[in-house]
């Protein structure tokens, strides 16, 4: 037999926390009831929105029908049923078309033919949100009829103090602990809200990247979406609408941006109408305060247009210390507007903008100085000191300190010695007091702690060289009374030496006693360094310039030597050659131009002229050596395209790698058969019957640019009379022309006909048109 404890003390527990669900049971019943009752009291809600919005739409058909409350309800039944809508609908479209206000109608004017829900919805949501009671219920009403259709599912205002901080005056979606613990953000702290602040823009953060600027719920939408945008009214920044989206965002259209704009001057306004912010500083107190500064002072407030936006700051109050930079009392600019006494103040981070970020967001402003000018065409005057810009209440402080001529002469002249390294000094010889100035404890190396350093011992902190020079300085200043300057090293504590200059004046009595010596020190070390800098410059210019002209008068004479000026022809059998050239103007040009006619053991003759790229006397000599190798080549047989082979490989494996044109032809007096090739150089231009054209452009790189060049070989059957003509470019180069008009200018002169070869060659040199001071050569040869 059990007793009768025994079996009910498991039941019990059971009862309490076991699986047979006694008192759990009863809690999730529990639960229920609870989310029934929100669920009735949240249709409540919307169900007295909805009624607001009919109510509203019976009272303009009773105004513009003059009919009773009960005839305008069964109006608003029967059109609703003959439009086949429902009563909330009818009376959203009802008020649209009588409302022309709010931000519903703003957003509704941004949708083409909007649906009637849509109407309703954003009717029904500005009825709620204008009749909350505070920023939370404002929150919440926004959150709910505005937001949650938009996707979002939190939403926190912010309000700016006048440290930039900012304090959660509303949120809904977020966690408790999120609420708690972004109860505040100090100054400082970067977050969206802060950041939206700061820039005075709106910030977006379409998803996924939320963690970029910190803010409550961080942890929560760390993918979603994110738009902090500023709640603004009356033309100043009240503080900060966030809303958070559980997803990312995508970009938003127009009305939709419209709509979250219209959404934080409503909750701009709710921050004004809190009751501590309506309590606000009185004008009379502001007026007061002003009154009673010690410096000029004056009282902003601002000025707003029809939408609430600040356009401008009138002075409404001026203190009896004021006087403007331009002398001006305070009967001249109160009453005005700030852009009209001070135009100028619009300029970019001028005044104005400096009040208008005070008033926006109460952080003070302060400035050591400022400029301000009274008219545009005025120069700017930097009299205002020690600024200082205030929001106090609804209006604006502005004080500033003037600054008198003493105070700006001192500025000045410090200024000045400390851009010249100047530093004074003054010697009282009856007091045997000594005054230095900082510039001068700074000279020397020295803290303005340690005492100044009499004239006299100036020997002992100067290089020992300087000792003679500083002693007739003391003896000219100290002995015969007059002024008197020097030059010395100065040592200075760290052993270092700056070069320095001092020069000083005494004061004498009527009976021409020193009284006192007054003068400055400066720095000249980085003149005394520049001097001999260029001291050594011009020594090495002129050295380098005797060098320069003894290397172009070795070139000249060089180039003279191989290729002397002749007009002279050379006589073969059945074959006329003449040569030409012109040196260049300017001795520093001398070039590496070559030209050569020389019979060889075969018989053929051999005609090239050639260009060695540069000027001086490296140009020179490797004009030579290429010369002489050409002609030692030439003895072996070989046809002109493998004598330029071989001499590319000459000029690539010298010392310099000399670049170089060339052109090399042979001719056969027997069978007149010429045969040429071209290393980047012009190809010759054959005369015949009168007709002055150029031989083909056959394929050849320039010399020393490639090792395995390869050259090709081309032909041509002179015939009686024919004139053919090499030359280098200096012939036909300019400046202002391009390469072919050049070459058909020098057609022209070519085929203009000769008595003889001579006479064609000088004319050719007399009448073209090069600018370039190159060298040129001309060969030509005429078959009889």
């Amino acid at each position: 037999m059990h007793t009768p404890t025994e079996p009910q003390q498991p039941l019990e527990v059971e009862g309490r926390v076991g699986e047979k669900g006694g008192s759990t049971a009863g809690l999730r019943r529990l639960a229920e009831t609870v989310r029934g009752l929100r669920e009735q009291v949240d249709r409540a809600r919307i169900g007295a929105d909805t009624r607001g919005l009919i109510e509203l739409a019976k009272g303009v058909l009773v105004e513009r029908l003059h009919i009773g409350p009960a005839e305008a309800a069964r109006q608003v039944s029967d059109l609703a049923e003959q439009a086949g809508l429902s009563q909330a609908e009818l009376a959203a479209d009802i008020v649209n078309r009588t409302a022309r206000d709010g931000f519903a109608q703003l957003l509704l004017d941004e949708i083409a033919d909007p649906p009637p829900e849509v109407g309703a919805r954003l009717r029904t949501a500005e009825s709620g949100v204008l009749a909350a009671g505070d920023v939370q219920a404002v929150t919440e009403a926004i959150l709910e009829h505005a937001l949650a259709p938009l996707g979002a599912t939190a939403a926190a205002v912010w309000t700016v103090d006048l440290d930039a901080s900012l304090t959660l005056a509303g949120a809904v979606g977020f966690n408790p602990d999120e609420i708690q613990r972004w109860h505040y953000v100090p100054p400082g702290v970067t977050t969206a809200a802060s950041s939206a602040l700061t820039s005075r823009r709106t910030i977006w953060i379409r998803g996924g990247d939320s963690g970029v600027l910190p803010s409550i719920g961080g942890a929560q939408f760390r993918e979603g979406g994110r738009v902090a945008t500023l709640a603004t009214s009356g033309g100043r920044i009240r503080g900060v609408l966030e809303i958070c989206w559980p997803m990312a965002m995508p970009t938003q259209p127009p009305q939709v941006i419209r709509q979250l704009d219209a959404l934080a001057e409503l909750c701009g306004h709710a921050i004004e109408t809190r009751p501590e912010s309506a309590a606000e500083a009185p004008r009379a107190d502001l007026t007061a305060l002003a009154d009673a500064m010690l410096d000029p002072a004056m009282v902003l407030v601002p000025e707003l247009d029809e939408g609430g936006a600040l356009i401008d700051f009138r002075v409404h109050h001026a203190n009896a210390r004021f006087v403007d930079p331009d002398g001006r009392t305070r009967a001249s600019v109160v009453g005005a507007t700030l852009l009209e006494a001070y135009p100028t103040a619009a300029a970019k981070s001028g005044l104005f903008d400096t009040v208008a970020e005070v008033h926006a967001t109460g952080a003070p402003f302060r400035a050591e100085r400022l400029a301000l000018s009274v008219s545009i065409d005025q120069p700017p005057l930097t009299e205002l000191e020690a600024l200082s810009v205030s929001r106090i209440g609804g209006g604006v402080l502005i004080t500033w300190r003037p600054q008198d001529e003493s105070a700006k002469s001192t500025i000045l002249l410090s200024h000045a010695q400390r851009l010249s390294q100047v530093g004074g000094f003054d010697e009282d010889k009856i007091t045997g007091e000594i005054t230095w100035t900082s510039e001068l404890y700074a000279l020397y190396g020295l803290p303005e702690t340690e005492g100044p350093i009499p004239l006299a011992d100036l020997a002992e902190h100067a290089h020992p060289d300087d000792s003679a020079a500083i002693t007739r300085f003391l003896r000219t200043l100290l002995h015969h009374g007059r002024p008197a300057s020097t030059v010395f090293r100065m040592r200075r504590p760290d052993g270092a030496y700056r070069h320095s200059r001092v020069i000083a004046e005494p004061l004498l009595d009527p009976s021409s006693g020193l009284v006192a010596v007054r003068g400055a020190y400066q720095d000249i070390s980085a003149q005394h360094w520049t001097e001999v800098a260029l001291a050594a410059t011009r020594d090495q210019l002129v050295l380098t310039e005797q060098e320069s002209a003894e290397r172009n008068r070795l070139a000249l004479q060089l180039q003279r030597a191989i290729m002397p000026s002749t007009h002279d022809p050379i006589e073969l059998p059945d074959l006329r050659i003449a040569v030409r050239y012109r040196p260049a103007e300017k001795d520093h040009l001398v070039g590496g131009d070559w030209y050569d006619a020389v019979v060889l053991p075969s018989g053929q003759l051999l005609i090239s002229v050639g260009d060695i790229a540069g000027h001086g006397i490296d140009a020179a000599t490797g004009m030579v050596v290429l010369r002489n190798a050409l002609r030692g080549l030439a003895a072996t047989g070989a046809s002109p395209n493998q004598l330029l082979t071989w001499l590319n490989n000459v000029a690539g494996n010298l010392a310099d790698h000399v670049l170089a044109t060339a052109l090399c032809g042979l001719y056969d007096p027997e069978t007149r058969l010429l045969r040429w090739a071209r290393a980047g150089h012009l190809p010759p231009v054959l005369v015949r019957d009168g007709q002055a054209n150029m031989l083909p452009m056959l394929k050849g790189l320039l010399l020393g640019v490639k090792a395995d060049a390869e050259y090709e070989l081309g032909e041509v059957l002179l015939r009686e009379d024919d004139v053919l003509v090499m030359y280098t470019d200096g012939l036909i180069e300019r400046r202002t022309a391009s390469l072919d008009d050049s070459l058909d200018h020098l057609l022209d002169i070519v085929s203009t006909s000769a008595i003889d070869l001579d006479q064609r060659l000088d004319r050719l040199l007399l009448h073209c048109d090069a600018d370039t001071d190159d060298d040129a050569c001309i060969v030509g040869i005429q078959v009889r």
